[in-house]
């Protein structure tokens, strides 16, 4: 019997946790993603003991498994500025914690923006955070996942060289590992449509980080062109990336056990939510 990828997408939490496990699990998702707080604010209102039961009883119910945490797009380990910085780090290890409350075995999070400083001196405040931050909570279950970006600006991460040097930094490196995100690794100038340039980009990815430290995947197509490094996700198979390079990943025994999110633009058109349009999209694709 073939092993079905796990794909879930990005659901809201309005109304509580438990609401995007129930959306997730109205279109037959396997998985899902979330906010641990308002993704826009530095404060975090206070998860109950309510919310914790609420959110485990749903993922139970439906069985929707791999719940993944994304955190605040404030953060920005990198900064060159102290106050930002530190203010970074605690937003991170709040996250940490309220993953580990709701039971979500792991965080991911863009790795930062250098600024004015240079990119050495920012993947070494990345290192110098997570390691902060591991000795801060030398218990806590959850691991960081580093997500690949699309190279916007002074952002770190739209090369494999970066999250390595990252991922080799770190004192505890059993505790951190990647998300790999289709629309940012294809707008930062690796090619995946066609077959040979698929193989080529991850064999690359294996020989600088390695399929062991893969642990999720987002899935989007992009409105922009290879390497244009701008962030802008598009559904599965409308964007520049097309939708050869989705069939060659959910087809690849490599990502099989590998968690799959869906980022792509919400609402509905004609009708159908934007979510089961693309859902369907790469379902097709699974020979």
């Amino acid at each position: 019997m073939t092993q079905l990828p796990v794909i879930g997408a990005h659901m809201s939490i309005a109304g509580g946790y438990y609401k995007a496990v129930e959306s997730a699990a109205d279109l037959a998702m396997s998985s899902v993603q979330l906010f641990c707080k308002n993704n826009n604010q530095w404060r975090a209102k206070e998860i109950t003991d309510k919310d914790v039961s609420l959110f485990q009883e749903a993922l139970a119910k439906h069985n929707v498994g791999s719940p993944l945490c994304h955190a605040s797009y404030l953060i920005n380990l990198a900064s060159p500025k102290p106050e930002l910085w530190e203010k970074s780090v605690e937003g991170l290890r709040i996250e940490m914690l309220r993953c580990e409350q709701l039971g979500i075995p792991n965080l991911v999070f863009h790795p930062g923006a250098h600024m004015e400083a240079t990119l050495e001196e920012g993947i070494a405040r990345i290192v110098k955070a997570i390691d902060e931050l591991h000795q801060q909570l030398p218990d806590c279950p959850v691991t960081l996942l580093l997500e690949t970006t699309a190279g916007q600006g002074s952002s770190i991460g739209h090369k494999f060289e970066h999250l390595q040097a990252i991922l080799e930094g770190v004192q505890e490196g059993e505790r951190v590992a990647v998300c790999l995100d289709t629309c940012h690794i294809f707008a930062a100038g690796y090619p995946i449509s066609d077959e040979k340039d698929f193989k080529a980009t991850f064999k690359d990815f294996h020989k600088l980080i390695g399929f062991d430290k893969l642990r999720a995947i987002h899935l989007n197509d992009s409105k922009k062109d290879l390497g244009s490094r701008v962030d802008r996700h598009d559904h599965i198979g409308e964007g520049k990336i097309g939708p050869e390079a989705f069939g060659h990943m959910l087809n690849d025994r490599r990502f099989k056990k590998i968690p799959m999110y869906l980022e792509t633009p919400k609402g509905e058109e004609d009708g159908v939510l934007n979510d089961a349009k693309n859902l369907a999209k790469l379902h097709s694709l699974i020979k």
